[in-house]
């Protein structure tokens, strides 16, 4: 791990502005070909940033920490729905009572996000941020596609736990089991530059699939932070479901995960569903075949059964991979009636 300095910013202004590169803009392009000297990123809870540093990965001059600016540790209730700051940990949200009673799904799918330890240090922000784990992509070893190569290695190779969707030319899964739910529940992003101006999108639009580019996985600018996490007042009729299987129930990363909404009229047919995919794509997938079949029906077992099975359409699993059809399509039959429950 090469030397650096840490410096600690006091505003969001501060913060954008000390900031001269994203992490992956940092990781493909030279400081010199910025027009910087020196390279500096920003550090929220520093788990995926430190694992990055000693990998050798990442070697930036200076981390520029969130920690002491005021309100990006908040949860906030607004008109609108609630407003969570992106430095709240991941352990404050799963125990938050507002959170636990309007956004169940999102509860479950931060509780079981890695470890006990973990989650009283990775804050929201860096999760929805962190650089895909794919071991290719991990090892200073192969110079592959999205760290500005000319080749996936896994798509070849070692390639059991990566995308059966949108998987050319590279094969990633989206990191972040948070992700997820936050997609399904309609979650949007606000995001502060460092004059002060602000955009807001939905998090399903800020994530970039690989058309868009080869090197990132969201649209995070430079001199930019992530500022709020904006969840949605829910219809009285909405239900919602998490669900992810991992190896052996561990700490690692899902295999395959599932969210689940769907807003059920006094009668209890479906007017609209949210199904999507995590460790599934390059972004969260979105099963918008599953959520044909769920929308403006009843939901039963057979109609559960007959979602789970669309929401496979398009899939192309590699040579080593072929386990996730059977594996997503049981936790979507399996969300779905949870959800209704």
């Amino acid at each position: 791990m090469n030397r650096f300095a840490l410096a600690g910013a006091k505003t969001i202004a501060e913060a954008a502005t000390a900031a001269s590169a994203t992490v992956a803009t940092a990781m493909t392009t030279p400081p010199e070909r910025m027009g910087y000297a020196d390279l500096s990123v920003v550090k929220a809870g520093g788990i995926d940033l430190l694992d990055l540093l000693k990998e050798g990965l990442l070697a930036p001059s200076k981390l520029v920490n969130l920690r002491d600016v005021p309100g990006l540790d908040a949860v906030a209730e607004e008109a609108d729905g609630l407003r969570v700051g992106p430095m709240v940990t991941l352990a404050s949200l799963a125990a938050h009572p507002l959170l636990q009673e309007r956004y169940p799904a999102l509860v479950d799918a931060v509780a079981g996000s890695a470890s006990p330890q973990i989650r009283n240090v990775a804050t929201l922000g860096g999760n929805l941020l962190q650089r895909p784990r794919c071991w290719y992509f991990r090892s200073h070893a192969f110079h592959c596609l999205r760290k500005g190569g000319g080749h996936c290695f896994a798509i070849q190779g070692e390639n059991q736990y990566h995308a059966i969707f949108n998987n050319m030319p590279c094969a990633i899964v989206h990191p972040s089991t948070t992700a997820t739910a936050l997609v399904a529940l309609g979650a949007t992003v606000e995001l502060k530059n460092a004059a002060g101006v602000t955009r807001r999108l939905m998090l399903e639009d800020f994530f970039v699939p690989l058309e868009r580019d080869l090197q990132r996985e969201n649209d995070l600018a430079p001199q930019e932070i992530l500022t709020a996490i904006r969840l949605p007042n829910l219809p009285p009729g909405a239900r919602m479901a998490h669900i992810k299987q991992g190896e052996k129930d561990s700490f690692d990363w899902p295999l395959a995960d599932v969210a689940v909404l769907l807003d059920l009229d006094p009668g209890g047919n479906c007017t609209r569903a949210s199904v999507f995919l995590g460790a599934a794509a390059p972004v969260p997938h979105r099963a918008r075949a599953a959520e044909a079949v769920l929308t403006g029906r009843r939901i039963d077992e057979g109609v559960a059964v007959q979602a789970a099975r669309a929401a496979l359409q398009g899939a192309t699993p590699l040579s080593k991979n072929g386990y996730k059809l059977l594996l997503f399509e049981t936790l979507v039959h399996r969300a779905v009636l949870k959800a209704i429950v």
